[in-house]
């Protein structure tokens, strides 16, 4: 479970996003837009696409890419850049169900597997996930209908522990042929701005403790290592708006690091603790500063 000091440092963010956002729509939506390449390109790579997150910047704005790349990967940064774009816009519209689920499965999978796109795992449609072995197709549109109605209906839990347990047990049932991780990832996403917070990005570099929250839950169902993984990435998803809306000077680490004297590692292990309001933007961890603006 998340501590009750991780709670109220969540609680006194998400306090001041709500009171700095106020007439700052078209910011934070350049943020957001800033944000899905790199969503995209970690996402993917979490799925093993070899696209960098230079060459899904290309695609995604219909540049040529300097090395022959598969229609396959093409297709999968366009389709998923899609459904983000498509969630950021109707977050407030939309309705959690099996048949929303089939329609962003639909979106994502569209051009690249048609046969399976839109449509959950059918009859002798088994799928391992390393030594785990899905449930049955037969038992897949229960399964998820239960774990649905498990996380609406759970009034009391907190909504990081209800949104991890959610994510772990849909990747546990493993619902598609194709594409569950990037759905799951997705409606984490969606689970966050339904509750008026902004979205997480999911890296290819935490991608072995994402695999370890998920083995653990398969295994034991214990939820503990994804909840503090999303707390953190939550942490530097709001550390990242907050320094935009107040206005700050945007630097790098290395740059604090010169500037204090503290050694760029000491702050680097601090970021990832998310003990620093620090934040990455295209890999490279940066940091808010006030400015200090000359008197008239």
């Amino acid at each position: 479970m998340i501590s009750l000091a991780a709670k109220k440092q969540i609680a006194e963010l998400k306090a001041e996003f709500d009171q700095l956002k106020h007439g700052k729509d078209n910011l934070l939506k350049l943020i957001d837009e800033s944000e899905i390449p790199e969503s995209v390109y970690n996402s993917n790579a979490i799925e093993n696409s070899t696209l960098s997150l230079q060459e899904t910047e290309k695609i995604l704005l219909e540049m040529e890419v300097s090395r022959k790349v598969s229609l396959r990967e093409v297709f999968e940064a366009k389709n998923l850049a899609r459904v983000m774009d498509y969630l950021r816009e109707k977050k407030a519209q939309v309705h959690l169900s099996l048949d929303f689920i089939l329609f962003l499965h639909h979106m994502l999978i569209s051009g690249i597997s048609d046969e399976i796109a839109g449509r959950f795992r059918q009859e002798n449609e088994y799928v391992k996930v390393g030594s785990h072995i899905a449930p049955p197709p037969e038992h897949v549109d229960q399964l998820l209908e239960q774990n649905i109605g498990d996380y609406q209906n759970d009034l009391s839990g907190y909504f990081l522990e209800k949104i991890a347990r959610f994510h772990l047990q849909f990747e546990h049932i493993h619902p598609f042929n194709d594409g569950n991780g990037r759905i799951g990832r997705l409606l984490t996403n969606l689970q966050l701005m339904e509750l008026g917070l902004p979205p997480v990005i999911f890296r290819d570099k935490e991608k072995k403790l994402y695999y370890q929250a998920l083995k653990e839950y398969d295994q034991s169902r214990k939820t503990k290592r994804l909840e503090e993984n999303l707390w953190v990435a939550l942490m530097e998803s709001l550390h990242k708006r907050l320094a935009y809306l107040k206005g700050y000077n945007i630097i790098p680490l290395t740059k604090l690091a010169e500037t204090t004297g503290k050694s760029t590692q000491t702050l680097l292990n601090a970021a990832k603790r998310q003990t620093i309001p620090a934040f990455r933007e295209k890999g490279t961890w940066r940091i808010g500063i006030a400015l200090k603006l000359k008197k008239a």
